[in-house]
C-alpha cells in the first residue's frame, strides 16, 4: 500500500478506537455517581460509623465521577483498541508471528483486568484496613473524593501493568534477547528489583508494596516456565510456514 493509503488506514482504526470510548462513555456517564460509590466501597465500609468521604473543591462532586466513567471507558474499550491496532499491523506480519501475536493479545488484555480485579478485591482492603487502624486517635478520617479516585487509579494501573509480567517475559525469550536460563539465574536481582518496582508504585507502606511485589515475583516465574516450554516445542527451523 502506499504512504497515503496507510495514513489513511490508520486515521480510519483511530477513529474507531475514539467511537468505542465515547460509546461506552455514553453508557456509563449516566451511571458516574452510582460507579464512583461501588468504587469507594472497599474504603466506605471500613470508616467509622457515620463518617464519609468529603469534597474540598465545589467542582469535584462532577468532575471526579465524570474522571472516573472516561478512565472505565477506556478500560473497557480495551479490547476495541487493541484489536484496531492489531488490524493495522496484522497484515505485515509472517504467518508465524500471526500466530503468536493473537495469543499474547488476548493474554495481554485478560492479566491487565486480573491486575486490576486483585486490586480492587485484595489490596485494596487490606490497605485501607491498615490505614484506617493506625491513625492517632481523635482523627476524624474524612478522605477527599479527588484524592481517593487518583490513588485508586494509580493502583488500578500499577497492578494492571505488573500483571503484564508473563507477556514480557515470553516475548523476550521469543525475541532471543534472553534465555529462561538466564533469567533463573537472575533471580535473586528479579525479586530485589520486583520489591523495588513496588516501592515506586505503591503508597509508602509494607503492605501494599509486598501485595505488589510478590504477585510480580510469581508471574515472572510463571513467565519464565511458559517462555521454557514455547522455545522446548519450537520447531528447529524457527518458522514453520511463512508463506503469507
Amino acid at each position: 500500500m502506499p504512504l497515503i493509503e496507510h495514513l489513511l488506514e490508520l486515521r480510519n482504526r483511530l477513529l474507531k478506537m475514539v467511537l468505542a470510548v465515547l460509546v461506552c462513555f455514553a453508557v456509563l456517564f449516566p451511571f458516574r455517581n452510582e460507579l464512583y460509590l461501588i468504587m469507594a466501597g472497599p474504603l466506605m465500609e471500613l470508616l467509622p460509623v457515620g463518617q464519609s468521604m468529603i469534597a474540598t473543591d465545589i467542582t469535584a462532586t462532577f468532575f471526579a465521577p465524570m474522571k472516573l466513567a472516561l478512565v472505565l471507558s477506556v478500560f473497557i474499550a480495551i479490547p476495541v483498541i487493541l484489536y484496531q491496532l492489531w488490524s493495522f499491523i496484522a497484515p505485515g506480519l509472517y504467518a508465524h508471528e500471526k500466530k503468536l501475536a493473537f495469543p499474547l493479545l488476548f493474554s495481554s488484555i485478560l492479566l491487565f483486568y486480573l491486575g486490576a480485579i486483585f486490586a480492587y478485591y485484595v489490596v485494596f482492603p487490606l490497605v485501607f484496613g491498615f490505614f484506617t487502624a493506625v491513625g492517632p486517635e481523635g482523627i476524624v478520617e474524612l478522605p477527599d473524593i479527588t484524592s481517593y479516585l487518583n490513588f485508586v487509579l494509580k493502583m488500578f494501573f500499577a497492578f494492571g501493568v505488573a500483571f503484564e509480567i508473563p507477556i514480557a517475559t515470553i516475548l523476550m525469550i521469543l525475541s532471543g534477547a534472553t534465555t529462561p536460563q538466564e533469567l533463573s539465574a537472575k533471580r535473586p536481582y528479579v525479586v530485589v528489583g520486583c520489591f523495588v518496582i513496588g516501592m515506586i508504585l505503591t503508597p509508602p507502606d509494607l503492605i501494599s508494596q509486598t501485595l505488589l511485589a510478590v504477585p510480580m515475583w510469581l508471574l515472572f516465574e510463571i513467565g519464565v516456565l511458559f517462555g521454557y516450554l514455547a522455545v522446548r516445542h519450537r520447531p528447529d527451523d524457527g518458522y514453520p510456514d511463512d508463506d503469507v
